[in-house]
């Protein structure tokens, strides 16, 4: 009993060290490994080649199935290529297999020594989180002596022998039982280290061996396929092509087994040095026949899971992986991506509005309250998004970004109210009142309002860059705007002294128009100030400051 719970222990550790080493790497490399992965590649060769290289630096296929999924399902990425980094991540982890099997137990004590120092002396820098992946990389060379040694003991046991006994060389029934052990121990790569173990015991032949290193591999593709359950139709296609190609491998094995077996006994290697070195040939060859059919695979894959129609309404949020939360990096990229969504809404109703000062539309339309709608959904799912991330391990950096984005959600969900009320009081004034701008007065809202979108835009874009000079040139519109608000504003008062009928009756609404306009444009250009505060500390003047402090 002990000893069986010193070899389920050693599985955890390998599994715990593997998290450890993903995590770390996202965290230092996530922006960078969105872009290697995340970019539409035309050539699926390059796709495959980054599977294979990301694979390498997470230690888990499962790692680079989540990134691949949660990019296609946010539209970053085609089917196609996914379907190209699927098949190089298994490559990968079968190279990382071979390379983990070396005697590598002088570097365990190494890493884990030197990581520690660097993860509790600079937790939130690189350096830290270069400390925690050189913990992850001890534990995984540590687990895999344990699991050799834990293993040792139990291959000379009764009643394993009986139950190994059980598989007489049915690929079908082992691949199944390889299969069920990879998605118990929630690893691939511990299933296979297993297998190679008792084969190198004489507890299994090469023949059950093999079929259990295949079945390793189809266990693994099943619980990338379950994990993708809460994502779109999307991101499950990218993992359904994954799993299949894999059944596909195990059937095209089926007609050559036996032969290869028996040209596989009579080379004299060890059994375990046999049963990884398959698992390395396996996947090579087994990606390398089917990288070229991944269109096909791509159709069939869409027309299985094909994309539903949503039952209600109500924008949903595309970007916000709820995987990618223990990820700073790419939780926030994915947040600030959903806030510029939300920014393209209040474009939107302000584009609205215009057409509602201009006497185009005399009512809130269906569609404007349909963007509201939306507008407060997605802000929503912003929010709660960013409240699920544990602050306290982001870093410096990450943290300024994440109040950002909070904020900057906060003030487009304001300005999206505060147009909302606007458009009811020209509704009131045009419906109820029947009362219409005067042309100079008409003309000069919607050159104010035109000049509201641009600085919006901007703003966006701002967010977007974090460029020190948009952020200049975003605060010089600012001012300028305030000039032209004043300007207008007196212009109103002068034709009210000429007693100008339709200045008269629309005056209250024309002043608060402005007023409101003013308001819109403060949220709008809040973005300049966070990126030049961060900037430089010479970036802000002292007009800067004072609009800092007084502005709505």
């Amino acid at each position: 009993m002990l000893t069986l719970l010193n070899l389920l222990s050693a599985v955890t550790l390998l599994i715990w060290g593997t998290h450890i080493v993903r995590t770390g790497i996202l965290r230092v490399y996530g922006s960078n490994l969105r872009q290697v992965i995340g970019q539409n590649m035309s050539k699926r060769w390059l796709a495959f080649v980054a599977g294979i290289l990301v694979t390498a630096m997470v230690q888990s296929s499962n790692a680079t199935a989540m990134l691949v999924t949660s990019f296609v399902g946010q539209g970053l990425m085609g089917l196609m290529p996914a379907l190209a980094t699927m098949l190089g991540a298994d490559v990968g982890t079968a190279l990382m297999a071979r390379v983990l099997t070396f005697d590598l137990s002088w570097l365990s004590p190494l890493l884990i020594f030197l990581g520690v120092i660097f993860f509790l002396s600079r937790k939130q820098t690189r350096a830290g989180q270069l400390g925690r992946v050189g913990i992850g990389l001890g534990l995984i060379i540590l687990a895999l002596q344990l699991i050799v040694e834990a293993a040792g003991p139990i291959t000379h046991a009764q009643g394993v022998k009986v139950l190994f006994a059980s598989l007489t060389g049915d690929i079908l029934l082992d691949a199944l039982v390889g299969a069920l052990f990879a998605m118990i121990s929630y690893s691939s790569l511990a299933a296979v280290l297993l297998t190679a173990t008792l084969a190198g015991a004489g507890v299994i032949g090469l023949h059950v061996a093999i079929g259990l290193v295949i079945g390793a591999n189809i266990g693994s593709g099943v619980l990338a396929f379950l994990s993708t359950s809460m994502q779109n139709a999307a991101g499950r296609q990218v993992a359904l092509g994954s799993l299949l190609y894999k059944l596909i491998g195990l059937l095209l094995i089926i007609p050559v087994l036996d032969p290869l077996v028996r040209w596989m006994d009579g080379l004299d290697y060890s059994a375990q040095g046999m049963v990884i070195t398959f698992h390395l040939l396996y996947n090579v060859s087994r990606c390398l026949i089917l990288l070229p059919t991944i269109g096909p695979m791509a159709r069939l894959c869409a027309w299985l899971l094909p994309e539903r129609e949503e039952a209600n309404g109500k924008a949903k949020p595309r970007h916000l992986d709820l995987a990618a939360l223990s990820t700073p990096s790419l939780a926030l990229a994915n947040a600030a991506r959903e806030t510029l969504r939300l920014g393209d809404l209040i474009d939107n109703m302000l584009t609205a509005m215009r057409e509602v000062l201009r006497g185009k539309q005399t009512a809130i339309t269906q569609e404007m309250r349909s963007l509201s709608d939306d507008v407060e959904s997605l802000y929503s799912a912003i929010k709660l998004y960013l409240a699920q991330m544990p602050r306290e391990d982001l870093s410096e950096q990450d943290s300024r970004r994440w109040a950002e984005i909070i904020e900057l959600s906060i003030n487009l969900k304001l300005a999206g109210d505060l147009i909302e009320r606007m458009l009811r009081k020209v509704q009131q004034q045009k419906t109820s009142q029947r009362r219409q701008f005067s042309e100079v007065g008409l003309e000069e809202l919607t050159g104010l309002h035109s000049q509201l979108i641009a600085n919006l835009r901007l703003g966006l874009s701002v967010f977007l860059s974090a460029d020190p000079e948009s952020a200049r040139q975003l605060l010089r519109e600012k001012r300028r705007f305030r000039a032209q608000e004043r300007r207008l504003a007196h212009a109103h008062v002068s034709r009210l002294q000429r007693k100008i009928v339709q200045s008269l009756e629309t005056s209250s609404l024309h002043l608060e128009l402005i007023a409101d306009m003013k308001r819109l444009n403060s949220l709008f250009c809040s973005s300049a100030y966070v990126v030049l505060e961060t900037s430089d500390t010479g970036a802000l003047s002292t007009e800067d400051i004072a609009d800092i402090t007084h502005s709505p």
